[in-house]
């Protein structure tokens, strides 16, 4: 028994590790691409990305059939997947646009206030109940959140402004996946989400990308003066592939709360690859901001592994019950059978 769960924690941190390997590979290398290998396009790149998974998923589904396809109608697509989609490519879209304007580590600091922002879209879409006990915990993580931007060096009101949007689109994106998809009772794998979600996240951002970076990125492209070797970009979109295979793998082999507790060393890592490989300057104030979001993530983490165990209890409970009603009137059958049997 000891040797399995052995062999089990060593499973959940090799996928541990598989996740915050892609994860800060993806983040530091769209970093570079976008601030410091001259392509300032973080439109340009989020449609590369969405255009390359929306063709691997077809050729899963459609293609090879590797996947199956939930064959949704035109009427369910366009009600369920394309608000995520949208909600997809504007997180992902001005995600990649703070880039160019804040450090990797304040970044990632900033994610702190993604427990608070996925809590508040839930109470305003009626999935969530008002806690003042959570509310409080919320306020202090955003408070955290506060010292780390009073802390930061080099802040730009406009990168600060397009993450904090970002941040608040992909929370009601994961808000909306609760309501329109998982509460239909469609479950999609990562290819299943690719082949769905993508498409719709490139038809989002071709029109801005048309108006907006289209005329400086083609004669780029085409005359060959970006500072990196073109295939460069491929290698990018399989990196970012990669990440939606290891998220979904990590969730699929241990849990969602593995994933958030990951994510906060996953974090701290990066601030200090932010500090070392990019030289963005750290604070003091800077970590002691960080250090207090910690703890509230932390206590988050906490209250939602309390309410999934009182959860988990109750089904127990529930089935209990029902497992003694059915023995209850098995044996009352059969007292039954027995006493017409005798008379």
């Amino acid at each position: 028994m000891t040797s399995e769960v052995f062999a089990q924690a060593v499973r959940s941190y090799m996928y541990v590790g598989i996740w915050m390997s892609i994860s800060i590979t993806v983040i530091l290398f769209n970093k570079w691409l976008l601030a410091f290998a001259g392509f300032p396009y973080p439109i340009s790149l989020t449609l590369w990305h969405m255009f390359f998974c929306s063709t691997v998923g077809f050729l899963c589904v459609r293609v090879f059939k590797f996947v199956s396809s939930h064959n949704l109608s035109m009427a369910d697509y366009s009600s369920r997947v394309v608000p995520i989609g949208l909600l997809y490519a504007l997180s992902l879209w001005l995600s990649n646009s703070s880039y160019l304007y804040l450090s990797v580590s304040f970044i990632q600091m900033t994610k702190s206030l993604m427990p608070g922002l996925v809590y508040i879209c839930g109470i305003l879409l009626k999935i969530d109940d008002f806690n003042m006990y959570q509310a409080c915990n919320m306020l202090l993580i955003a408070l955290g959140v506060l010292v780390c931007a009073f802390g930061e060096v080099n802040l730009h009101p406009l990168g600060l402004t397009l993450q904090l949007a970002a941040l608040s689109f992909e929370a009601a994106r994961l808000t909306l996946v609760q309501i329109l998809i998982k509460s239909k009772g469609i479950a999609m794998n990562p290819i299943q989400s690719l082949y769905y979600i993508s498409p719709a996240c490139f038809v989002c951002l071709f029109v801005p990308w048309t108006q907006l970076e289209a005329g400086e990125v083609i004669p780029l492209l085409m005359k060959g003066e970006v500072e990196f070797p073109p295939v460069l970009l491929l290698v990018n979109a399989l990196c970012a592939f990669a990440l939606n295979l290891a998220v979904f793998l990590l969730i699929g082999k241990t849990s969602a709360l593995t994933m958030n507790i990951a994510g906060v060393i996953k974090d701290w890592l990066l601030i200090w690859f932010s500090f070392s490989v990019f030289q963005a300057p750290v604070t003091m104030l800077n970590l002691a901001g960080y250090v207090f979001c910690c703890a509230g993530v932390a206590v988050y983490n906490y209250q939602k592994l309390q309410k999934m165990k009182k959860q988990e209890k109750g089904k127990l409970a529930r089935k209990d019950t029902v497992d003694l009603e059915k023995n209850l009137l098995g044996k009352e059958d059969r007292e039954y059978r027995d006493g017409k049997q005798s008379s």
